[in-house]
């Protein structure tokens, strides 16, 4: 499930992680972005500003409904081995761990 969004999600969730220092949860629930046939989708959550700006570059902006995919991770403490777990508000499930 996913198809050509996959690693677009991927890649975002992780750079949540390691270069905007987000907890799993955080990481998954960040606004995100999807570029698919040659047009730009940006959820809600992405500013007015930062849209006007991706359209004067040559952008094209559109609205896609639950095109965003959705995210259930686990995370390890390397350290502590606690595992920390995040779950999607855009889709149902969860995220287990033992």
């Amino acid at each position: 499930m996913g198809g050509d969004n996959q690693p677009q999600g991927h890649v975002q969730v992780f750079l949540n992680l390691i270069e905007f220092g987000m907890n799993v949860q955080e990481a998954g629930e960040a606004a995100r972005f999807r570029h698919t046939g040659g047009q730009l989708g940006l959820e809600s959550g992405i500013g007015p500003e930062v849209r006007k700006d991706l359209s004067s570059r040559g952008h094209k902006i559109v609205a896609l409904i639950d095109g965003y995919g959705g995210y259930q991770g686990i995370l390890i403490d390397p350290e502590t081995g606690v595992l920390m777990g995040g779950s999607d508000p855009r889709k149902d499930g969860c995220a287990m761990g033992w």
